[in-house]
């Protein structure tokens, strides 16, 4: 894979315990990669003809078929692990720019919609998508992370929020930040009670730890 045109964007490993193999996307040529492990080899594929949309992520499932994001349009990609066949799903808001996310326990892929302003959830068994918008709009967020109590919670790229989802009621916490921190990826430590959330803060060469306390949905929080 050497070559200048060759930007490797994210490697996703989690399943490759099933099959050997390691799922990757290449932001150079917009591309997917899959590793084989044990021969050393590279499998290239193209959901998309040139010129083709953003594919931001690869995140696979429990079988490690591979699913990925496309920040430039409404997609989410499915290739399956045994045939390689591609398959794409849209998402019911248009132009939404699925951009990252994490597949839970139950194969349901969490994820940003960058450009819809919402949290999205792929139920990748029955293929059926739900959709949050965010309770204060502008947040965009980038990045979505599932907790063990079923809490979602995502980052306000551009309004320095940290939002927590209860998908069961659909009712939002929101964290207002002391500063400025354009949030991108976003992870929650499960070995802590309550979990705790951290964030890297881009505006500030600094790491934001957030202990949350229980509070009525839609409410805003200073930690």
């Amino acid at each position: 894979m050497n070559g200048p045109h060759v930007q490797i964007n994210q490697v996703s490993p989690d399943g490759s315990h099933v099959d050997g193999k390691v799922w990757l996307q290449d932001a150079g040529t917009y591309t997917v990669l899959r590793l084989d492990l044990a021969s050393g080899k590279f499998e290239v594929f193209e959901p998309y003809k040139i010129p083709r949309p953003n594919v931001y992520d690869v995140i696979p499932d429990s079988r490690n078929n591979g699913f990925f994001l496309v920040l430039g349009s409404e997609d989410v990609g499915r290739i399956d692990a045994k045939t390689g066949e591609i398959k794409i799903f849209k998402t019911p808001t248009v132009r939404s720019g699925p951009r990252r996310g994490m597949m839970d326990a139950e194969d349901r892929l969490w994820f940003g919609e960058n450009n819809g302003d919402r949290i999205g959830m792929f139920d990748t068994r029955t293929e059926r998508f739900r959709e949050w918008p965010v309770p204060t709009a502008g947040a965009w967020p980038y990045d979505v992370t599932a907790d063990k109590n079923g809490n979602v919670w995502t980052g306000g790229e551009y309004d320095d929020r940290i939002l927590r989802l209860d998908p069961e009621s659909g009712q939002f916490v929101e964290y207002l930040l002391p500063r400025g921190t354009n949030v991108r990826r976003v992870f929650v430590d499960n070995s802590t009670t309550p979990v705790t959330f951290w964030v890297g803060n881009n505006h500030g060469a600094s790491i934001v730890r957030l202990e949350p306390l229980d509070a009525p949905a839609g409410t805003d929080s200073r930690r």
